[in-house]
């Protein structure tokens, strides 16, 4: 006999979602080295709902557009300035949160460093107010992970029971009417990703040991991400592929986005590390920028020459690592400004990933390019440097 999750006690109480850092926060959220999205952002969520008139989706602690305005920024009737979270097409962002909306899962797809992950845990932030229910997908994902486990001692004493079932976040989102995320979809195995088929298209994950199941309840969706470059790893099944919109996060359009997403995110991050102001080290992150996108597309900047590229994804995600690096050494081993020797070793990791092929290909950008390039004779000093 079927019986739906609403008869069904609930196996886990979670505490409510933190409404502020300031005010109302745990001492532990404050204290976080990287505070979930809902806690780190929760002055701008707050300040959105209560300025929020607009008609929202079951369950959702924001309108679409209030959800679009905290990922994309802006500025609120009363004032309050909410920060970017993601630079890039408008449309883009309006196209998943409207995914999220209806019976549709969301998949996010793009090269490494997209933002991916970053995307997908600040909706789930804005829509549920909660962006731990995850599942990271490796290559041992096992099939619990999506559905269900057990509590093997308590299996053992009274046999299968509620009691003894050991919810998935998954699982859990279903009850409650939140939003799942699951990370690097297509690292799972195939066997294990079809789980999701009959969730994501009838709303129900059965639980054949005790003859019930766990019905959707309205607000549950799911986002998943999956890098592109990971395709013939386990890639989805058609059948699996249709029950998402697939929205792909590409790469800043341009080298000015590019510099103001990592000038951004180093700012956050350096912020919690106590590491130096950012506008101290402008110049260093437009040529780490530079730098990345001209071995990234094969060209330098101006179009006159073609360059090889390396085998690294050279992505936005490891500029950001390695400005936050070097402003680390400028912080402890310098004079607290972000010069070229910071951020030199840095580059070299990112470039040369594999050491014979990807060194030959930046000891020639750094001869053709970077030698002959106005004012950055100390940039060229200080990779010769680290590359000898």
């Amino acid at each position: 006999m079927s019986v739906p999750v609403a008869s069904v006690e609930p196996t886990t109480v979670r505490p409510p979602v933190n409404e502020g850092l300031g005010e109302g926060a745990s001492e532990s959220a404050g204290e976080a080295l990287r505070p979930h999205a809902e806690h780190a952002f929760a002055a701008e969520l707050a300040a959105l709902a209560a300025q929020d008139d607009r008609p929202r989706p079951a369950r959702w602690r924001l309108s679409p557009w209030a959800v679009a305005t905290y990922l994309l920024g802006g500025t609120l009737p009363d004032g309050t300035v909410i920060t970017p979270k993601y630079v890039g097409p408008r449309r883009i962002v309006e196209v998943a949160v409207t995914t999220l909306a209806t019976d549709r899962a969301l998949l996010l797809l793009g090269v490494p460093g997209t933002a991916k992950t970053w995307v997908s845990e600040h909706l789930a932030a804005a829509v549920s107010g909660d962006s731990t229910l995850l599942v990271q997908g490796t290559a041992g994902t096992p099939e619990e992970a999506i559905r269900y486990g057990w509590n093997y001692a308590q299996l053992l004493a009274h046999g299968p029971s509620r009691d003894a079932l050991v919810p998935s976040p998954v699982m859990r989102a279903m009850a409650e009417g939140m939003t799942a995320r699951v990370e690097e979809l297509t690292r799972i195995p195939a066997d294990v990703q079809d789980t999701l088929i009959t969730i994501l298209s009838e709303k129900v994950l059965p639980i054949p040991e005790l003859g019930q199941e766990v019905q959707a309840v309205r607000g549950f969706n799911l986002i998943a991400t999956a890098n592109d470059r990971d395709r013939g790893v386990n890639e989805l099944s058609s059948a699996l592929r249709r029950r998402f919109n697939t929205v792909v996060l590409p790469l800043p359009e341009s080298a000015d986005a590019e510099v103001d997403i990592v000038s951004r995110r180093v700012d956050q991050i350096g912020r919690s590390l106590d590491l130096p102001a950012v506008p101290e080290g402008m110049d260093e992150i437009r040529r780490v920028v530079t730098v990345f996108r001209e071995l990234r597309d094969g060209v330098t900047a101006d179009g006159r020459t073609k360059l090889k590229s390396p085998s690294g994804t050279l992505s936005t995600a490891e500029a950001i690592s390695v400005v936050t690096g070097g402003l680390a050494l400028a912080a402890h081993f310098g004079d607290g400004v972000l010069r070229a020797s910071d951020v030199a070793a840095g580059i070299l990791g990112a470039v040369v990933r594999d050491p014979a092929a990807d060194r030959v290909i930046w000891q020639e950008y750094l001869e053709a390019v970077v030698r002959e390039r106005d004012g950055w004779k100390d940039f060229y000093r200080a990779c010769r440097e680290v590359s000898a």
